[in-house]
């Protein structure tokens, strides 16, 4: 009988600690590949782990409460065949700019848990190392006066830091007139749900993303490798900002493209609910290749936002506002917003990203939309 290894895996780009909240199995319980085994709550959510492995659970490790990093062992099974997931090399796997880094600062790549495909140690995993053996302690924090961090804090420093070292970003800009969207939003049934505004932005950039494919799509690995490639998605899986107590949370719709107006709305208020009360699924966190920034009413005039990686780009909305333009010769009050389309530029250039940004326009200025 083999004995197959099951570790903690990484969830989202930045996630670094967990804490096992119950297992799903007990000892000497038979585990299928794919079958969820215990709820892990991370920086993020509460998500439900699925075994890598099928066999008999023989030992778990991590109790109830207990914390761990992304990678730890958390449990034994036995397995009559031992699965690739299970296989491990003596050998250390890593980056060649994570080994640069290590060197630089003598950091011992042995002490380094990878996060990468099959444990392999990245980039991030070394600065997260070097930031670790650097820190000041808890009594010299307090001393300085420094507010220690939350968890979901520190992960999103360390993705917009990550986001803002690597992803090499431009962005272009278009006024989105929502003369048509708020049209249509008077006409929903008195007493009934009403669209939002980021519904309608989610199902125009959907479309968008459909005609133009080759920004639907992932950067995968390092510029500088000759294993860097596009991966292109089907289907329009988008991210939307929410904000929670202490922080950001990026949802994903997934299969937009397949949804009307009132489904998606009903998704959106579902899932934004799940977020603010930290109970979101772990594929309710991942798979977007874009993502939407709406601040609102309370927002700028325009801004910018950071790419999540390994998304290729990501639209901030700023604040509506009536202004004065000319139309067809005269001129008219018209409720007018600035789009600002953020965009990996080792995945498409400024020409695409500005046709891009053009049709989503269109698409939000014009009336065909699907309420079904």
């Amino acid at each position: 009988m083999a004995r197959v290894a099951l570790e903690i895996p990484k969830i989202g780009l930045v996630m670094e600690n967990a804490r096992v909240v119950r297992w799903l199995k007990n000892v000497g319980d038979r585990v299928e590949h794919g079958e969820p085994l215990l709820e892990l709550e991370t920086e993020k959510s509460v998500v439900e782990i699925e075994s890598t492995a099928s066999g008999r659970l023989v030992e778990i490790l991590l109790e109830a409460d207990q914390e761990a990093r992304v990678g730890d062992r958390i449990a034994w099974l036995e397995n009559d065949t031992v699965v690739p997931a299970a296989s491990h090399s003596e050998r250390i796997v890593s980056s060649p700019v994570a080994r640069r880094l290590a060197a630089t600062h003598a950091a011992d790549l042995r002490q380094i848990t990878g996060t990468g495909p099959r444990g392999r140690i990245q980039l991030q995993d070394v600065q997260r190392a070097i930031e670790a053996r650097s820190a000041p302690d808890a009594t010299a924090r307090a001393a300085s006066g420094a507010r220690p961090m939350s968890a979901m804090r520190r992960a999103l420093a360390r993705s917009m830091t990550l986001s803002n070292a690597t992803v090499p970003q431009f962005t272009v800009e278009r006024a989105v007139d929502w003369t048509s969207v708020h049209a249509l939003r008077a006409t929903a049934p008195a007493g009934g749900l009403t669209p939002s505004i980021n519904d309608f932005i989610l199902q125009a950039t959907a479309r968008a993303l459909l005609a133009f494919p080759a920004l639907n799509a992932t950067f995968s690995g390092e510029a500088n490798s000759p294993t860097a490639g596009i991966v292109p998605v089907s289907g329009a899986h988008i991210g939307l900002v929410v904000a929670v107590e202490d922080g950001l949370l990026v949802p994903v719709f997934h299969g937009v493209e397949q949804l009307g107006l009132e489904e998606l709305m009903r998704q959106r208020r579902a899932i934004v609910e799940r977020a603010s009360t930290g109970t979101l699924k772990r594929e309710e966190l991942e798979g977007a290749t874009i993502s939407i920034s709406n601040l609102g009413a309370r927002g700028p005039d325009r801004f910018n936002a950071l790419i999540n990686p390994p998304q290729s780009a990501i639209l901030a909305v700023g604040r509506q506002q009536d202004r004065v333009v000319a139309l067809q010769g005269g001129i008219e009050v018209r409720p007018l917003s600035q789009l600002t389309l953020t965009v990996d530029h080792r995945v498409a250039d400024g020409r695409l990203a500005a046709d891009f940004l053009a049709f989503l326009v269109e698409i939000l200025e014009g009336d065909a939309w699907r309420m079904d």
